[in-house]
């Protein structure tokens, strides 16, 4: 049954100022409508950003401890609420259950990190070359964030932007896809009742564009963070360069996997098979390009295939391998670039290439886990992000020649090398063109407390999550401050 969701602007729950709407679909079954959304506008716009800017300067002055106090209760209510949440993953995106609760957790742990944070220093002091005179840096809000969030991660990746824009005391106005309207609808709730103050954050839904470009051209809007592919990504960066506003982009990946003639072909077949399925390849550090060791080329492939085959496909809440994908746009991209590697790359299909439509399948936007080999490193099934169950299969002569390939990409955010040589782990950690690399792992899997981007056409450098150089950089604006109490007028660098 599908339930009307809101707005949530100013601390109330509101219809669209047009009281126009939208429709958010099961992928898995779209004759089940999950939810009736807000199609807002500029005016629903306005009113929340109006609102992010009058909560702003109560909320930046509140102690971050006592932000954190409230973001940790989020968290909890998070933690509390997990296996709800997941539930609803997996109905409006399509997730399998045991990653629809997966995404939850993420956003339980970034909670939890970033609540914390709020107990912690975040500048630092320096030592002057003048007597009698004190240096330090201290860290401020960007102001009034738009967060704008995709729907492959409709609980994690919002987590992701908001815990940190609040811990450091931005408010925000949170654009969630269209597509995964009620994760978003719900995960907001959740700061409501931890107590959030009103204004604080703000959720607008409906379509990218009609909420999209109003909110990014917004005079109010302070800072930008968005998640989402590489063409969107360059538009947002130039309203952002034209305004000289802070943004942080994580865009499209083409995520290479080397397998070394030495690798543990099992570890490595699992690993591949999770990074080139999981999430039905709707991931950007999906391992999308399998690049092998010539020695050890047909054996993995014969290893890999057996194992595609017995993937199961289905609705995410039966016990199932593989879900459906998004959208029909989605499915139909898909399929498109699959005719693209069979009749122009000319590669050779070795399993999938079609759309299932068979038992629980047979109402939603369901494609068969595919493989292509003898891919080129320049076949467009090789170098484009297809965003969907598709592998290609790259012979290598060497790592060198491996590596040559993984980096011959526009794209660099996630990578892998299967090997039980540390100077082969090493030199491809040092020279592989990516933001993460994994050792005897897949490409997907990142932990909360490290920084998250990439390189290229991945991302503009800032990155997501924790540690040095991560979401502080995005959400904070640095201030160094120099006190003089020596009586007299010092000047540095002159005698």
């Amino acid at each position: 049954m599908a339930v009307k969701i809101k707005n949530y602007i100013n601390g109330k729950w509101v219809d669209a100022v047009s009281k126009k709407t939208l429709k958010s679909l099961n992928p898995a079954n779209t004759k089940d409508v999950v939810a009736i959304v807000p199609r807002s506008g500029k005016k629903d716009v306005d009113n929340a950003v109006k609102a992010a800017k009058k909560a702003l300067e109560t909320w930046k002055m509140m102690p971050a401890p006592k932000r954190g106090e409230i973001l940790f209760r989020a968290a909890q209510l998070l933690l509390e609420n997990k296996h709800r949440l997941g539930n609803i993953v997996v109905r409006e995106m399509g997730k399998v259950k045991k990653e629809a609760d997966g995404d939850v957790q993420e956003a339980i742990d970034i909670g939890f990190y970033f609540a914390a944070e709020g107990r912690r220093g975040w500048g630092q002091t320096f030592e002057s070359e003048l007597k009698n005179k004190t240096m330090r840096s201290i860290r401020q809000p960007v102001g009034v964030f738009a967060c704008i969030t995709p729907w492959n991660f409709p609980i994690a990746i919002p987590g992701w932007k908001i815990f940190p824009a609040l811990i450091y005391g931005n408010t925000v106005v949170f654009k969630p896809s269209q597509y995964t309207s009620v994760c978003a609808h719900e995960f907001v709730k959740i700061f409501e009742k931890a107590g959030l103050p009103k204004g604080v954050l703000n959720l607008v839904n409906g379509a990218g564009g009609e909420v999209g470009n109003p909110l990014l051209n917004h005079k109010d809007v302070n800072g930008v963070s968005f998640t989402g592919s590489s063409a969107v990504g360059k538009g947002i960066s130039k309203i952002c360069a034209e305004k000289l506003r802070p943004h942080s982009l994580e865009m499209g990946g083409k995520n290479p996997i080397i397998v070394m003639d030495d690798a543990n072909l099992e570890l490595a077949v699992e690993g591949c098979l999770w990074a080139g399925f999981g999430t039905t390849g709707q991931r950007c550090t999906a391992g999308s390009r399998v690049i092998i060791h010539k020695k050890v080329f047909d054996k993995f492939q014969k290893m890999f295939l057996t194992r595609v085959k017995k993937l199961k496909l289905g609705p995410g809440n039966k016990n199932i391998d593989v879900g459906p994908l998004i959208n029909e746009e989605q499915l139909k991209k898909v399929h498109d670039y699959v005719l693209i590697g069979k009749n122009k790359d000319k590669a050779k299909l070795l399993c999938g290439g079609n759309f299932h439509k068979t038992g629980d399948c047979r109402k939603g936007y369901f494609y068969k886990p595919t493989i292509f080999t003898n891919v080129k490193p320049s076949m467009r099934i090789a170098q484009e992000e297809i965003f969907g169950p598709v592998v290609a299969l790259i012979k290598a002569n060497n790592l060198q020649d491996a590596i040559k390939i993984a980096n011959n990409i526009e794209y660099g955010l996630s990578s892998s090398i299967f090997t039980q040589d540390i100077n082969n782990a090493e030199i491809a950690a040092r020279d592989i063109e990516a933001g993460l690399v994994y050792i005897n792992t897949s490409t997907i899997g990142a932990e909360i407390q490290t920084p998250f981007g990439g390189l290229k056409s991945t991302g503009n450098g800032h990155r997501e999550a924790g540690g040095a150089g991560g979401a502080i950089e995005t959400y904070t604006e640095l201030k160094v401050i120099s006190t003089d109490f020596s009586g007299k007028l010092q000047k540095a660098q002159i005698e």
